[in-house]
């Protein structure tokens, strides 16, 4: 076989562009330290590699939501640590404020350093974390969660979403708690009241308090049910209590009809979960039982209490200035228990919706204004002040006292402090609010120390997922490096040959392209 000139240059080209090209590969995984450069080097391993790096790129963006988790933890918890703090400072004026040998001014003195709380734990509910967000607002984050109202309670505007970040495959936590289930879900332990029926007019000579939750379960399981209860007095030291259907209940009591209120605790009617203190107001020279007998008292919860808010953009400038349950059925079967929207149609025609509102809500209940301006649908009439205009909304709210906002209750100690004691009633009503005021503060602490138990939990969580990050990050860049990277040993070797082979395929070309027939002649 005859070979050419021209195909002994190209084939030696050929050959030594190949053994070049092995050279200058092995020379880059050994600069590089990594063996695949291409998916051509190790398809199988190419693919491993990807995925491992994209294992890795998670883990990463799972270890940055982790420093966010635990900031916006650490945060709440120092706010939350704050207003506990701030919320212990007023129970311990509550219990200085109940001493009987306070004067007015006194009462007026801490009555204006629990103001000052109120405002300082109102300012802290709406903080804003490090991105300038509304902490406590739930996905709401970008309007002020509480707002004060008109008649000086407070509502929250935010919702009940808790946002969360995912900081592994299978794990996601939560950055916030919203306020509602903080500050809003407090049991309210002054849910009942008490109403003088007999004699009439009032006298004066016994006072009875508007009781005070001791127990919860026994409330909703006992209480409730059987409510309105007739508490009768018939002697200085006796009482009967009757159940809404007339069946004499004394015996429940924990005094059995029995009180003293010259002993200590003896002044208690203890009826299903609730108390309620007698106190007596005697003049000298009064027989005690007959001034005592015959006073009757009607035990029974608060009814709920509605706050209508105008909306900022109404078109005519009426106010609801009332609002009062006129049917009670009508009330419990219709009224939206998440509140309720109250939109104008026209000057004389109304909707009810329930809330959330959209424009998409049906209207629950719909009428017309009636004599004076007054507005009754489901179970509720709101009086207003003027003529409403066409687009005019109110916002509805309803109060079922079985929770209670803890700013609500520092502004009812800061009212209840702020009037005169010049009666036995008015001291009545001064122990009364000191007391709920004492429950109440207590209540609104075990939900934040619920939360903040919570935070904790969540950071012990955070940080064993983060261990297990660190571990998994770990295990991937050591699998990373063994597909990955390069052999050192073996690849030293290889290059050693391959510069051998490239050196003898030189000088081959160099010895055989010198030939020629007439060095043999």
């Amino acid at each position: 076989m005859r070979i050419s000139t021209a195909q002994f240059y190209e084939t030696s080209a050929n050959t030594y562009s190949k053994n070049f090209s092995d050279t200058a590969k092995t020379t880059e995984q050994i600069t590089s330290k990594s063996r695949i450069q291409t998916a051509g080097d190790d398809p199988v391993g190419a693919a491993r590699l990807l995925l491992l790096q994209q294992q890795s790129a998670l883990l990463d963006q799972y270890n940055g939501n982790m420093t966010t988790v635990k900031n916006a933890l650490l945060q709440e918890e120092s706010v939350l640590s704050t207003i506990n703090d701030a919320l212990q400072r007023a129970s311990e004026l509550a219990i200085q404020a109940g001493n009987g040998g306070l004067s007015d001014a006194d009462r007026t003195s801490i009555s204006s350093e629990i103001k000052e709380i109120e405002a300082n734990v109102f300012g802290l509910l709406n903080s804003r974390d490090a991105n300038g967000d509304y902490m406590f607002g739930g996905s709401k984050s970008s309007t002020p969660p509480y707002v004060r109202n008109s008649d000086g309670t407070y509502s929250y505007q935010g919702d009940q979403t808790q946002l969360s970040l995912q900081v592994s495959d299978t794990l996601s936590l939560a950055t916030n708690d919203s306020g509602f289930s903080i500050f809003d879900q407090a049991t309210n332990n002054s849910r009942t009241q008490s109403s003088l029926q007999a004699p009439t007019p009032d006298d004066g000579k016994v006072l009875l308090s508007g009781g005070l939750m001791t127990s919860a379960n026994t409330y909703n399981n006992q209480f409730a049910g059987g409510q309105p209860y007739t508490i009768t007095f018939t002697s200085a030291t006796e009482y009967s209590v009757k159940d809404a259907t007339g069946k004499d209940i004394t015996s429940e009591t924990a005094s059995n009809g029995k009180f003293d209120v010259n002993t200590e605790g003896g002044k208690m009617i203890s009826l299903r979960g609730v108390d309620f203190e007698i106190n007596l107001n005697l003049q000298e020279g009064d027989d005690a039982d007959a001034a005592v007998a015959g006073h009757v008292f009607t035990l029974e919860a608060k009814p709920d209490t509605l706050n209508a808010t105008r909306s900022a953009g109404n078109p005519s400038t009426a106010q609801v200035t009332g609002s009062s349950i006129t049917d009670a059925d009508a009330y419990r079967s219709t009224f939206p228990s998440n509140g309720a929207v109250i939109k104008f149609t026209s000057a004389t025609e109304y909707s009810l919706y329930a809330q959330p509102y959209s424009a998409d809500s049906k209207p629950v209940a719909s009428g017309t204004v009636g004599a004076g301006n007054a507005v009754t649908v489901a179970g509720v009439t709101f009086q207003l002040d003027s003529a409403p205009g066409e687009g005019d909304q109110f916002a509805v709210t309803a109060n079922t006292h079985r929770t209670q906002n803890v700013l609500d209750s520092l502004g009812q100690l800061r009212t209840a402090l702020g009037k005169p004691v010049d009666s036995p009633e008015a001291q009545a009503a001064l122990k009364t609010a000191t007391d709920s005021a004492i429950s109440n503060l207590a209540s609104a602490r075990e939900r934040i120390d619920i939360t903040r138990g919570s935070i904790g939990a969540r950071g012990n969580s955070l940080e064993i997922q983060e261990q297990e990050n660190i571990s998994l990050g770990l295990a991937n860049k050591t699998t990373q490096s063994a597909i990955g990277d390069t052999d050192m040993a073996s690849a030293t070797i290889q290059l050693t040959l391959q510069q051998a082979m490239l050196e003898a395929s030189q000088l081959a070309f160099a010895r055989i392209s010198q030939l020629s027939l007439f060095n043999k002649l």
